[in-house]
């Protein structure tokens, strides 16, 4: 029996999957599910760079818009809703297109990981989060680093849900998560799929980045912080961890000034942008798309990536 089709299409942030994504969903009788750890969450447009109605050019788009922001969302429910999100697209005989940077929630749905979801860890995690809270996050990252080093080097100190994450294994299983996660690694996906990432020079996507941060604060980015700040969201929940919000609240707050704010902004956004390669760059069976390499055409890549899909064996209409 064939595998069902998947069609990936990711690459750093500001690189311009979006309109990309748009134009290949057309083309390929296509829908698309983000890939994104802050989109899904309504009231946070701006700092998520969430694509509009307009721009979406009425192609059908899955897991935007379907959280409050004081509500948790993390990799296992991605996972699900993605997989329920893809059931849904195969039933109207429709391609799905996976968009979006979250490269851990793409291998989460391209090789069906098991996470080993454990209700017992509920005391754990509170544990770890209690700990975090009173002594910090580089504490907790530091805690990793004596149990597994390989993980501690691989996630960021400030991304405490996925320190806590692998302590809470380590703590239930006795085993490393990079380990377990390397295994997983190793598995064959369930699907047909095709792995895009688009790639462009280090410091074009530099400039990038720092113009669509301008670009986000004339749009309103501090109104948009305010406004969550006022409905009671704090800077521990899920959704603050995003770039852009954890920042400009700290300006809210009274903690850094707007340009202090504008200017770390910019500097993590460019971090993250060499994380998602790094990982996108470990990752196996990835094709990449070098902008330079199609002189920067965006319409050559387009039809390149489109006869790329076809190749899949996918009857394209």
């Amino acid at each position: 029996m064939a595998k069902p089709p998947l069609v990936i299409l990711t690459g750093p942030t500001a690189v311009g999957k979006t309109t990309l994504s748009i134009r290949l969903a057309k083309a390929c009788n296509g829908e698309i599910i983000s890939a994104d750890s802050m989109q899904v969450y309504r009231h946070m447009d701006i700092g998520s760079a969430k694509i509009t109605q307009e721009e979406m050019e009425h192609v059908p788009h899955h897991l935007i818009d379907i959280l409050e922001p004081d509500e948790e969302f993390n990799v296992t429910m991605f996972q699900k809703l993605g997989k329920e999100a893809l059931k849904d697209i195969y039933s109207r005989g429709r391609l799905p297109i996976l968009t979006g940077g979250t490269g851990f929630y793409i291998q989460a749905l391209l090789y069906d990981i098991d996470f080993k979801e454990n209700p017992e860890g509920e005391g754990i995690r509170r544990e770890l989060e209690e700990l975090a809270e009173e002594k910090g996050a580089l504490y907790l990252h530091q805690l990793l680093s004596q149990v597994d080093p390989e993980s501690a080097e691989r996630i960021h100190s400030h991304n405490v849900k996925r320190v806590i994450r692998a302590l809470e294994y380590f703590r239930q299983t006795g085993e490393k998560i990079s380990l377990h996660n390397e295994q997983e690694r190793k598995r064959e996906s369930p699907y047909t799929f095709r792995y895009f990432v688009i790639h462009t020079p280090r410091e074009r996507l530099y400039k990038q980045i720092d113009r669509r941060v301008d670009q986000m604060v004339e749009q309103g980015l501090v109104e948009e912080v305010r406004r969550l700040k006022e409905m009671g969201i704090r800077r521990g929940m899920t959704s603050m961890q995003g770039l852009g919000y954890k920042e400009i609240l700290d300006y809210l707050n009274g903690d850094c000034t707007l340009e202090e704010a504008i200017a770390i902004l910019k500097r993590d956004t460019r971090h993250f942008a060499k994380r998602q390669l790094t990982w996108f760059k470990r990752e196996r069976d990835v094709e990449w798309l070098n902008l330079p390499d199609f002189d920067d055409d965006r319409e050559r890549l387009l039809e390149y990536v489109i006869a790329r899909v076809k190749d899949m064996g996918k009857s394209l209409e």
